[in-house]
């Protein structure tokens, strides 16, 4: 049987609430969240591109194996589609840029980010 955790999880709305006090009452009275991962799947990317329209974000993630920077053509064999609509992929941005801070405050900073239409 696979592993489950339970968690609180703040409700995603329009207005941020600020204060101590507002964010302790609203973790209070937010639903516990369980986490079913009995139909979850693993897979790793080294490759990821994003598409919006007014209804959704679309996340594309894959791998390449080319390994010469001076090839002319990178292939991207993509593997996996997440489609969100708008309110998750902010709140996915804000989990990510958070993440991003607590993994350079362990282990440094990352480099710069890739210059634009990079497919790495």
């Amino acid at each position: 049987m696979a592993d489950e955790q339970t968690v609180r999880a703040a409700p995603i709305t329009g207005t941020q609430r600020t204060s101590v006090a507002s964010t302790r009452e609203a973790v209070a009275t937010s639903p516990s969240v369980k986490w079913d991962d009995t139909s979850m799947r693993s897979s790793y990317a080294n490759v990821c591109n994003v598409a919006s329209t007014r209804e959704e974000v679309t996340l594309l993630f894959g791998t390449h194996e080319n390994w010469h920077s001076a090839q002319k053509e990178v292939s991207v064999r993509l593997s996996d589609r997440i489609i969100l609509n708008p309110h998750a992929a902010k709140r996915l941005a804000r989990l990510l840029t958070g993440m991003v801070a607590e993994y350079e405050k362990r282990f440094g900073p990352l480099g710069p980010d890739m210059p634009e239409g990079s497919v790495h």
